[in-house]
């Protein structure tokens, strides 16, 4: 009970991280479009997968941080404080990027294995996950942050960002969907905007 506020707040800040367009939004998009809905899918476990990557090694490397020199890691919370409000203005003051579904002619399948691979090389490779993660997690570990709090919000995150991407295979080639989006596209960055602004504000005047 003790750190379920934690644990809801970061899911939170993830989700909406994870419903705002980006690389996996669009990789998503390509291969349901490009190959068939399962592709889709399997693209989404893949960047499910990836997550597990950041995860580790954010978990593991600020571990040891904290281990060696606090204050470093003060630096880094910092830093990772300053990214959230950032990419949590430039949300705020971004332009709408119109999902548009066309008529697409269907290349031949690719196996499942090859769509996971997509998705995990998409989601791993991508540096602004990387910093993402980093400053999510300077937000979640400290001294005292149980090791099974932290592998509990990482199993959490991969399994929503493999279900939230499986939605947008389903869904987002739907044109009601496809609609719906775009008309409230700017709340929905807006409300992720404000909501990593305040976090970024608590993580640097928190104790």
């Amino acid at each position: 009970m003790e750190y379920l506020a934690l644990i809801g707040s970061v899911v939170l800040i993830h989700l909406m991280a994870v419903m705002s367009p980006g690389p996996d939004f669009f990789m998503a998009l390509r291969n349901s479009l490009t190959y068939s809905r399962k592709t889709g899918i399997y693209t989404a476990i893949g960047f499910g997968l990836g997550i597990g990557v950041h995860v580790v090694y954010c978990v593991f490397g600020l571990a040891l941080i904290i281990s060696k020199s606090i204050v470093v890691f003060n630096v880094i919370k910092f830093l990772g404080a300053a990214y959230l409000i950032y990419i949590g203005v430039m949300s705020i003051v971004s332009k709408n990027n119109k999902i548009e579904v066309k008529d697409q002619d269907h290349k031949t399948d690719i196996s499942a294995l090859k769509a996971v691979r997509i998705g995990f090389l998409t989601n791993v490779l991508n540096p602004k996950a990387t910093l993402f993660f980093l400053s999510l997690f300077t937000f979640v570990i400290g001294p005292e942050t149980p090791s099974h709090i932290m592998v509990l919000l990482g199993v959490i995150m991969m399994v929503n960002t493999a279900i939230w991407f499986s939605l947008v295979a389903v869904f987002f080639t739907q044109k009601r969907i496809q609609q719906f989006y775009n008309q409230f596209q700017r709340v929905f960055n807006r409300i992720f905007g404000v909501t990593l602004i305040a976090i970024g504000l608590k993580i640097i005047f928190s104790k």
